[in-house]
């Protein structure tokens, strides 16, 4: 009777588990969805800057009051830091490129130049996929065509306007009316004679749509590769989906990545001003930066009728957003890890830089949204001001705030642009002992960020000497273990702990062998010793040449305690909710126990629910001790 009793009561209060853990509140609470946090200590890609094109082969030259609306950064100003002109096939029109980029050179801009086609003489028609008197460049001019563009980038520097950087080829791809490159030919001359243009950094391919199969080849080809110094593309009509590149996180070490020509949604007569069209621009804005991790964004033409200055020299909406952007977040900002879309048709980036932090929300819903914004890192924020653009303002001064902790009010349909001056930031305190994602550094050397089939991203393409850093990590009374999530389709390397400084405290170090696959996960393990207190934990990577391990995520084991209490089933020295909650999850088979004696609170040498009745019971006071003691 007493058996049957039991597994009726057991029965009975297994339901009640399940049945609370679906209706009641969950013990440990979160910041809510739509809070948006800033971890200013958690840095993503540095950004060169924003900008549009002045092409005087195809329209007038701005002039000298426009240049000022361009690249000034006072009221009704873009705040451009980038501008984009042509190289022109014939020379004796070279001249006319000099006085705008002077000007954007002059207020602290940079200047690059792209190519539609070569001198007429390195020319040849062909007919490609059925069509006739299509242009391409002569395979014997080759080198004759990287001296071309030599010379347009002496030319420029002899004029007082040095070139950042000069492309290859505008729209290799869409080239009805100008010169056509095939992927072949383009990786040709990049592997073969690209090294031999000096004086400018070398862009290619500026795909019209980011088509990854022109810059594929570059890649995945090391002399190609070590010739390029930006990867340019265009975005017309590339989807969001389409524009993260994993190819180019795992190659493009030391490389930059800049959107270097687009206009949206479309290039409709005197459709500048046009609202709420223009927040599409923000928009897409938002996920060149965010999703695709470029560095720069320039427009097509900078004077347009639906462009970001309209014909008659005056910001326009579509500009308004961008310059909701190129004021604020200005040459070697970096971007930092923000939540990025805390609402629906809310979406949010965030920068550092000059000690300030820059936060770009964008309200695209058709009612104003109350917005929670948590500065992580900040030890103080003295004042917070912030820009808006909608319907009726274009960069308009609104609300003040103070505090790392603040709630704005996004208007309908609009972008607004926060920035904080800050005082020193703290890195974001680390638990030693959760799970760390192995992305989530604060400073890395030599690593990318791969995917993981196991869900998100991780850290790879580790190489010998390469390390990573995870500052502010709370190691409390200390750590006798260390695990790692990690992968290899190489025979691997080994993991030092070192404490910090890259040749700090080595307090362990972690072997790491081949998995068969580089998302082939298994868990590797090894003891350390000598750690307690806060550190900035730095991970060195050692092995063999070649790619070694990727890193999925991280934790460390806190070292035994000699006060254990049953009850205490997370060993934290309390008992309490945290503990019913891990002792739920145990019965209903969602998580493990690591010392299932701590919470067999009946000693009969089962942990079942009648344990979690009575530790419900001792922790709201109906008893003061377990059968146990």
């Amino acid at each position: 009777m007493k058996l049957n009793y039991k597994k009726i009561l057991n029965v009975f209060l297994v339901s009640l588990i399940v049945f609370s853990m679906v209706f009641t509140v969950q013990v440990t609470e979160v910041s809510a969805a739509s809070d948006v946090t800033v971890n200013l200590s958690a840095e993503k890609q540095e950004m060169r800057g924003f900008g549009g094109m002045v092409h005087t082969g195809w329209q007038s030259d701005l002039t000298a009051a426009q240049r000022e609306t361009a690249f000034g950064n006072g009221n009704g100003q873009l705040g451009f830091s980038i501008l984009r002109i042509h190289v022109d096939e014939n020379s004796s029109n070279w001249s006319k490129e000099v006085a705008t980029a002077k000007s954007a050179i002059a207020h602290g801009g940079i200047v690059f130049a792209s190519p539609w086609n070569p001198p007429t003489s390195m020319q040849e028609k062909f007919t490609r996929n059925g069509t006739a008197n299509q242009t391409r460049l002569k395979y014997d001019q080759y080198s004759a065509y990287a001296q071309h563009l030599n010379n347009f980038v002496k030319y420029m520097k002899d004029n007082g306007a040095p070139l950042y950087a000069i492309s290859v080829q505008n729209e290799p791809d869409y080239a009805h009316t100008w010169t056509w490159w095939t992927p072949q030919e383009m990786l040709n001359f990049m592997k073969n004679n690209a090294g031999s243009i000096t004086g400018a950094k070398v862009i290619a391919p500026e795909s019209f749509q980011y088509l990854k199969n022109m810059s594929d080849p570059i890649l995945n080809d090391s002399t190609a590769l070590a010739n390029m110094d930006i990867l340019g593309a265009h975005f017309y009509g590339t989807s969001v989906s389409n524009m993260p590149y994993s190819l180019f996180q795992q190659k493009g070490a030391g490389k930059e990545l800049w959107m270097t020509e687009v206009y949206v949604p479309n290039s409709d007569a005197d459709s500048a001003d046009r609202f709420p069209e223009a927040l599409d621009v923000a928009y897409n804005m938002h996920n060149g930066i965010v999703e695709g991790n470029f560095q720069a964004y320039v427009w097509w033409y900078i004077r347009r009728s639906y462009g970001p200055m309209k014909e008659d020299g005056t910001m326009s909406k579509r500009g308004a957003m961008m310059a909701q952007y190129s004021k604020f977040v200005r040459p070697g900002y970096v971007r930092v890890d923000a939540t990025k879309n805390p609402n629906t048709n809310v979406f949010v980036s965030a920068y550092k830089g000059d000690g300030k932090a820059v936060v770009v929300a964008i309200n695209k819903s058709s009612s104003a949204v109350s917005q929670k914004i948590n500065l992580q890192g900040a030890s103080s924020v003295s004042k917070i001001s912030s820009w808006v653009t909608d319907g009726s303002k274009n960069v308009a001064a609104a609300t003040s705030y103070t505090g790392t902790s603040f709630t704005a009010q996004l208007p309908a349909q609009s972008v607004t642009t926060f920035v904080a001056d800050l005082g020193t930031i703290t890195p974001v305190e680390k638990d030693a002992f959760s799970q760390l994602e192995g992305e989530a550094y604060d400073d890395q050397s030599g690593t990318q960020n791969g995917s993981s089939n196991e869900g998100g991203e991780c850290l790879g393409y580790i190489e010998n000497g390469d390390y990573a850093v995870y500052k502010n990590v709370n190691f409390g009374e200390g750590a006798q273990s260390f695990q790692a999530r990690v992968s290899s389709a190489t025979s691997g390397g080994n993991i030092e702990i070192r404490l910090d400084s890259i040749d700090g405290t080595l307090v362990g170090t972690c072997p790491v062998k081949g998995t068969g696959d580089w998302q082939t996960w298994a868990d590797v393990t090894c003891n350390v010793s000598g750690v307690t207190g806060k550190h900035d934990l730095y991970l060195k990577f050692t092995g063999d040449s070649g790619y070694l391990f990727n890193i999925n995520w991280f934790k460390f084991s806190k070292a035994s305690v000699v006060t254990e209490k049953i009850g205490d089933i997370n060993n934290d020295g309390q008992i309490d909710a945290l503990d019913l909650m891990a002792l739920k999850k145990f019965i209903l088979g969602l998580d493990t126990i690591e010392n299932t004696k701590l919470a067999d609170l009946d000693a009969n040498g089962e942990v079942n629910a009648i344990d979690f009745a009575l530790l419900k019971q001792y922790i709201m006071g109906l008893i003061t001790d377990f059968p146990t003691k």
